[in-house]
């Protein structure tokens, strides 16, 4: 009898800074590769279906045949309700091996199987080969302790097996299967809307960030053929028209950047599109192909206004380089949207406010994402605060991009979360703001002053949810 496998997205922890939930692309992966090996698949995503720990429990308790293997995937803020997840799976169907994978256990994996005895296995990095595999060796009676890019315990010992080979070819992998996911899961306000992945790695090494770590110092892409071909059948399949591009940095190749525009234009394509990437990665030519081709905004990691913090970041721009970004941006008839980190290692609260005000002067018509900085294991940065003994908060249930988790000898824990929640004030409260938004007229003026509020509804509330959690440092060991 051919292998069964449930797919899991645990709920978010209560009481954290909740990111709006959308369809785990990495789960859309996993199921369209098993899918296409003929293994039936289905999917419970806590997240998008709203379900509490008691609600999954009777779903996975309802499925007709108990799932072979249960794959749950963890993004560092949902590690301990994953764990708890998986507690419940070992309860529920005891012969299930369960296996955990994301981007926080792959640098977490052997403190995962000695945290919790329910969870079988770890996948690190890309797990769609290795996912695969297992379903066929426990489909065939084979033991599983040597597959690459695995932790597992063997004998009562754990075994963290050599890394897997990347996938070089992205276009042999099929398109997310969104089937899975109830139609009304796939919409905003009505409106279908779809996130797509055109690439996977970085070319650079950001010292906050797990992505070039997870998928590799190397850019890999999909041909312009193979993204619009999944642009189209999106189109055709739901009647989509708006579309996000996740990449880290969607014009690593502009050449190839240029190609995915002229592929959408030359099949007259009439959508909406956004991405991501870096300020040194455009130019005035590339991003008026872009509009042509339906960009509508563009998601920049400025990360900081202060040149030395983003030295200390190790992200390789300069301010110059934000400004101009920003104005051919704005030049080529889209909306560029600042990233920005507050409290990364050696910030103060004066540099804090040079990137405050700095974001203001750059005039964007929103603001992409005001984070606070959070150590993740894996990171240089993690390392620097660990060996300092910097870190104040150990319950990765409070690593939200929202709430403080370490201090330095140039900035607290409570400075930087008034800092933080002051930021969004200072954008959508500040005078020129409103006065320019106003002028806009129409439907967009009252559109980004229902964000705006909305925005400062969410810091106020997250606030009172965190109880002021900020500055109190939590008794979890690490």
């Amino acid at each position: 009898m051919k292998t069964q496998i449930t797919l899991v997205n645990p709920p978010y922890p209560r009481g954290s800074f909740l990111h709006p939930p959308f369809p785990s692309l990495g789960l859309g992966y996993l199921a369209a590769v098993l899918e296409k090996h003929h293994y039936k698949v289905d999917l419970i995503d806590c997240q998008s279906f709203k379900l509490s720990y008691k609600e999954f429990r009777n779903e996975i308790s309802e499925r007709a045949r108990p799932p072979d293997i249960v794959g749950i995937t963890s993004a560092i803020l949902t590690y301990k309700s994953a764990l708890k997840v998986a507690k419940i799976v070992k309860e529920v169907c005891p012969k299930a091996l369960i296996v955990l994978g994301g981007p926080f256990v792959t640098f977490w994996n052997e403190k995962v199987l000695q945290e919790c005895a329910s969870v079988d296995i770890v996948v690190r990095k890309e797990g769609e080969n290795t996912l695969l595999e297992l379903a066929e060796r426990l489909e065939a009676g084979k033991e599983y302790y040597d597959v690459l890019g695995t932790t597992c315990r063997k004998n009562g010992k754990i075994v963290t097996n050599p890394d897997r080979p990347y996938i070089e070819n992205l276009d042999d992998l099929p398109f997310p299967a969104r089937h899975l996911w109830p139609i009304e899961c796939l919409q905003k306000y009505g409106i279908p809307r779809f996130h797509l992945m055109a690439s996977r790695g970085c070319v650079h090494w950001c010292n906050f960030c797990t992505e070039v770590r997870m998928d590799g110092r190397k850019y890999r892409m999909r041909s312009p053929k193979n993204v619009v071909d999944e642009l189209e059948f999106l189109h055709n399949t739901y009647g989509a028209k708006y579309f996000a591009f996740l990449d880290d940095a969607f014009t690593v190749d502009k050449t190839r950047a240029i190609k995915i525009c002229d592929e959408i234009k030359n099949r007259k394509m009439r959508i909406d599109w956004t991405c991501e990437t870096r300020v040194d990665m455009v130019t005035k030519d590339l991003l008026l192909k872009m509009k042509e081709a339906g960009c509508i905004a563009i998601w920049y990691g400025i990360e900081s206004g202060s040149q030395r913090v983003l030295n200390a970041m190790g992200k390789g721009i300069s301010l110059k380089q934000i400004v101009n970004a920003f104005r051919w941006t704005k030049e080529a008839g889209m909306k560029p949207n600042p990233n920005v980190i507050l409290g990364f290692p050696g910030e103060t609260e004066e540099t804090a406010w040079e990137t405050i005000k700095f974001v203001r002067r750059l005039a964007p018509e929103y603001m992409g994402c005001y984070t606070v900085a959070t150590p993740y294991p894996g990171t240089p940065m993690y390392d620097l605060v660990k060996k300092n003994d910097w870190l104040r908060i150990t319950d990765f249930d409070k690593y939200d991009t929202a709430t403080p988790t370490f201090q330095t000898p140039t900035l607290g824990t409570k400075e930087l979360g008034a800092i933080y929640n002051q930021a969004f004030k200072e954008f959508y409260l500040h005078p020129t703001y409103v006065l320019r938004t106003f002028a806009k007229g129409g439907t967009y003026s009252f559109s980004a002053i229902r964000t705006a509020l909305a925005d400062l509804l969410v810091t106020i509330r997250s606030k009172l949810q965190r109880n002021d959690l900020t500055c109190s440092p939590s008794h979890l060991n690490v």
